[in-house]
């Protein structure tokens, strides 16, 4: 087999590209609010120039995974490769609030078609007793992205101005279409009919990984926010501190995903899945007992464990859960999973906000976790169950 058409080829191109879209992603968190305020942007519309990132993930991650299952994975990654240049181009140049909301929504569209289409080229590639050692490798490669983005985007846009973070993006993104365009696939072989929406949702085993990553995401989501707020405010630690607790969270995450993931291929990933679930529920309390910076560092390292036990096994069990349901749907699949994802990552930080302006970061901890684990412990129970099938 040439290296055009290797698996592992195509694994080394789906991980470059979920590294530049994290990139693209996570560069814009030092960069984007001050670039927002020398246009005129308030304090609300830049909240609101963040989330309309995941309003486009969520409205067209579901229609990228279908038209990737008719038409097959090529030409979709190739065309998200394209659009995530062309928006991180338009945030280089960009002049009014209009072109910043404008490139946005274009990037969220492009992280859709990477996310679905590439762990769905992932899932036809692979069986599933390999899927969650490799996914595993790609989310490694993305949580450097996660890592690096924001402290690179702030040394780039100090050296360079606020086209150069961008630029570098856009580069690295149209390296990847290159990749993509030469890339070799065999015949894509389509699901006769398409799937319904609904009907994969009511496959119960899909529909509880959905659950999963939507309380598991929003959990995460919640707590980023939150804790720099309290590290920040009740800890006292600066800026630079903060992001050390927040690193080595990113450190030990890299270095577990290949390892769940294999753990995954071994015994399966519903029940590692829901055990990450349910030991996210119980660090969440562990959280309100940091009081110095070395037992931040310690204390958010350890939550980062359950978190990816619970991510990279989901991944895994979302393509086991639908091939178990009669379909090999793997685009449509990953629609709902990062539709599921974006959402949590919606609700997460508005609730938990919330409940932090008016109780404080140690009852939103303890709630947090009082409502997730009895949920978590439902949702074993109903995904042991005998599977469904869905109906084309």
């Amino acid at each position: 087999m040439s290296i055009r058409a290797s698996r592992t080829t195509a694994v080394a191109l789906v991980t470059a590209a979920a590294f530049a879209d994290i990139l693209a992603y996570s560069i814009a968190v030092p960069v984007l609010p001050d670039l927002s305020r020398r246009l005129g942007a308030s304090p609300t519309t830049i909240g609101f120039l963040f989330a309309s990132f995941g309003v486009s993930v969520l409205m067209t991650s579901v229609p990228m995974g279908s038209m990737s299952d008719r038409m097959g994975r090529r030409g979709p990654l190739l065309a998200g490769a394209v659009v995530l240049a062309a928006s991180t181009l338009i945030f280089a140049f960009a002049e009014t609030l209009l072109w910043l909301f404008a490139a946005r929504l274009v990037q969220g569209a492009a992280d859709a078609v990477t996310w679905v289409v590439g762990f769905a080229l992932i899932a036809d590639l692979y069986n599933a007793e390999e899927r969650g050692r490799v996914m595993g490798l790609v989310m490694s490669g993305t949580t450097v992205g996660f890592l690096i983005g924001p402290t690179l985007g702030g040394w780039l846009y100090e050296s360079g101005g606020p086209q150069l973070p961008y630029l570098v993006v856009a580069a690295l993104s149209a390296a990847c279409a290159a990749g993509f365009a030469w890339m070799q696939l065999r015949p894509h072989q389509g699901e006769a009919e398409p799937v319904r929406l609904l009907a994969l949702l009511r496959v119960r085993e899909v529909a509880i990984c959905a659950l999963t990553v939507v309380l598991g995401g929003g959990t995460l989501a919640m707590v980023e926010p939150t804790l720099s707020l309290f590290l920040g405010g009740e800890i006292g630690l600066g800026p630079t501190r903060i992001g050390l607790v927040i690193g080595c969270g990113a450190l030990v995450s890299a270095t577990l995903h290949p390892t769940f993931g294999r753990i995954a291929d071994r015994i399966g990933g519903r029940r590692l899945m829901l055990a990450g679930l349910a030991g996210i529920a119980v660090m969440l309390p562990v959280l309100s007992m940091i009081a110095t910076f070395t037992s931040g560092a310690i204390i958010y390292a350890l939550f980062t464990v359950p978190i990816v036990m619970m991510v990279t096994p989901s991944l895994a069990y979302m393509a086991d859960a639908t091939s178990a349901s009669g379909v090999r749907s793997f685009g449509v699949a990953y629609g709902v999973y990062n539709c599921a994802w974006a959402l949590g990552l919606l609700v997460g930080p508005s609730i938990g906000g919330a409940v932090y302006d008016r109780e404080g970061f140690d009852v939103l901890m303890w709630a947090w976790a009082a409502a997730l684990l009895p949920i978590t412990l439902f949702l074993a129970r109903a995904g042991a169950r005998r599977p469904a099938r869905a109906e084309v």
